[in-house]
C-alpha cells in the first residue's frame, strides 16, 4: 500500500467526523448544500446534500473551475465562474428570479397576469422556466435568428414566442416589445435592460460568491450584454477591494459577438447608466467572432462545453493576462454548449463556423 494514502480506517473516520460536522453546521444553517473539509485530511472533502423544496433553491452557488492552463502567462490564474449549473441553464437564472420575485413583492405581478419580455434566449428561458412553475403566462419577443434550441427551450416551459426580425437583432426585439407593452398596459413588462432588480441579482449573490471563493481576486471579466453582471458584481467587488478591475468585454463596433453588444453602436442599456457603469469600469477588451469561437473551443481542452459568449469572456481574459505581470482572473461562464449544437460552432470550419456567428444571435 503507498504510505502516503490514508488508511481505510482513517477515511471512515474522516468521513464520520465529516458528517457529523456537516450535520451540525446544517442544524444552524439552511444555506446547504456545502462542502466540508474532514478533519483527519483537510484535502478530502465530502458534500453533505440537502433535500431542496424547490428547482428555483437551485439557482446560484455555481462552483468556480480553475481553468489557467489556458492562461498565456504563468503567473496569472485563470478562474471560470460555471453559471451553466443554473437549473435554466444559464447566468440569467439569477436575474429572471430576482425581477420576477421583485415584483410580485411589490405587486406588480399578481396571479394569472401575463409577462412581456425580450429576449435572445438566456434570460427568456429563465423566465420561462419561472413562470410555469409560478402560473404565469409569459410572452418572449424573440428574433428571428436564433439558434433553434433556444427556441425549443422556450417552448418546452410554455412561452409563447412574438418573433422580431433576425437582421434588426436584440434590439429589434427590444423596441418591438416596448411598442406591445406601451399598447397593451395590462401586460407586465420587467425590461431586463432597464430593471435594477438585473443588477441587484448580482451584487447580492453572484458577487459575494466570487469573494468568498477567490478572496485574492484581481480582475473580474466579463461579457456587456444588459452589463447587470458587471454591474453587480463590479459594484460589490469594489467595496471589498477598490483595487479590483472591472473589464467588460465587448465586440468592434458594427460587428455581432454572440452574446455581447458594443457601446459605441448607441445602445446603452439604462441600468448601465443608473449604476454608474462608466465610471465603474476600468477597461474594455474588444472581441472578434472568430476569436470568441477559438477560446469556446479551447475551453473543451479544459473540459468544459461552453457556450459562446463564454469563449468571448475566456478571449477577453486572455487579452488582460498578456499586459498584466501576476494577478487571479475571475471570468464567468454563461452557459453551456448543449443550445449552440446545430450552429456547428465546434464541428464546422473555423471561417464557416464565423461566418455562422455573424448572422446568428447565441445568446
Amino acid at each position: 500500500m503507498d504510505p502516503t494514502l490514508p488508511s481505510l480506517a482513517g477515511v471512515r473516520r474522516a468521513r464520520r467526523d465529516s458528517i457529523e460536522l456537516a450535520l451540525k453546521r446544517l442544524a444552524g444553517t439552511r444555506d446547504g448544500p456545502e462542502w466540508f473539509p474532514t478533519s483527519e485530511f483537510p484535502t478530502i472533502q465530502v458534500r453533505f446534500m440537502a433535500i431542496l423544496p424547490s428547482v428555483l433553491d437551485m439557482i446560484g452557488n455555481t462552483p468556480i473551475v480553475d481553468v489557467s492552463q489556458l492562461s498565456p502567462n504563468p503567473q496569472v490564474r485563470l478562474l471560470a465562474k460555471m453559471e451553466g449549473q443554473n437549473p435554466a441553464g444559464s447566468v440569467k437564472d439569477r436575474i429572471a428570479l430576482s425581477m420576477i420575485t421583485e415584483a410580485e413583492e411589490d405587486g406588480t405581478i399578481t396571479p394569472g397576469c401575463t409577462i412581456i419580455e425580450p429576449s435572445s434566449g438566456n434570460t427568456g428561458i429563465a423566465m420561462a422556466m419561472i413562470c410555469r412553475i409560478r402560473g404565469y403566462h409569459l410572452k418572449i419577443v424573440l428574433p428571428g435568428n436564433v439558434s433553434i434550441e433556444r427556441r425549443q427551450l422556450l417552448e418546452v416551459y410554455g412561452a409563447e414566442i412574438i418573433d422580431s426580425p433576425g437582421e434588426e437583432g436584440s434590439n429589434g426585439a427590444v423596441r418591438r416589445a416596448l411598442e406591445l407593452a406601451d399598447a397593451n398596459p395590462d401586460w407586465v413588462f420587467l425590461y431586463q435592460y432597464g430593471n435594477e432588480a438585473n443588477p441587484k441579482a448580482h451584487y447580492r449573490t453572484t458577487g459575494p460568491e466570487i469573494w468568498r471563493d477567490v478572496p485574492g481576486i484581481t480582475h473580474f471579466v466579463a461579457g456587456l450584454g444588459t452589463s447587470g453582471t458587471l454591474l453587480g458584481v463590479g459594484s460589490y467587488l469594489k467595496e471589498q477591494n477598490p483595487e479590483v478591475k472591472i473589464l467588460a468585454v465587448e465586440p468592434p463596433s458594427g460587428e455581432q459577438v454572440e452574446g455581447l453588444r458594443s457601446l459605441d453602436d448607441g445602445y446603452i442599456p439604462p441600468v448601465f447608466e443608473k449604476w454608474g457603469g462608466f465610471d465603474l469600469l476600468d477597461g474594455k477588451s474588444i472581441v472578434r467572432p472568430r476569436e470568441s469561437l477559438e477560446y469556446t473551443r479551447a475551453l473543451a481542452d479544459a473540459g468544459i462545453f461552453s457556450g459562446i459568449s463564454a469563449g468571448a469572456a475566456l478571449a477577453g481574459a486572455v487579452k488582460v493576462a498578456r499586459r498584466i505581470e501576476s494577478g487571479t482572473i475571475v471570468f464567468v461562464v454563461c452557459d453551456y454548449g448543449w443550445k449552440y449544437l446545430s450552429t456547428g460552432a465546434w464541428t464546422l470550419d473555423l471561417d464557416e463556423a464565423t461566418a455562422n456567428a455573424e448572422k446568428v444571435i447565441y445568446f
